[in-house]
């Protein structure tokens, strides 16, 4: 079974974005067109991650397989429904 401490950050520009590192290599081999994109990174937690924990949003195995290969794991902001996005537009008119 694979295990790695990993740190989680997220995302002062978005809402939702986390980003996963290995803890001992630290955010040092972060793509620079990454690190825009995601602002300066927010630290939240540290975590021991293995195969078998459950995480909200991904599969562990996942997350570690894309440390492993790219030093990162990008978790994206859940889609919003159609529905909610009305609820983030100015109303252009009253309706009463």
């Amino acid at each position: 079974m694979t295990r790695r401490l990993c740190e989680i950050f997220k995302s002062p520009r978005r809402d939702e974005m986390y980003l996963y590192v290995d803890r001992a290599r630290g955010l040092a081999d972060m793509p620079e067109a990454l690190l825009e994109r995601f602002g300066k990174p927010v630290p939240v937690t540290v975590l021991m991650l293995s195969e078998d924990k459950p995480l909200a949003r991904a599969k562990a195995s996942d997350v570690l397989a894309a440390i492993e290969a790219q030093g990162f794991y990008l978790q994206m902001p859940p889609a919003r429904e159609s529905y909610l996005l009305d609820l983030y537009r100015a109303p252009t008119e009253g309706r009463y």
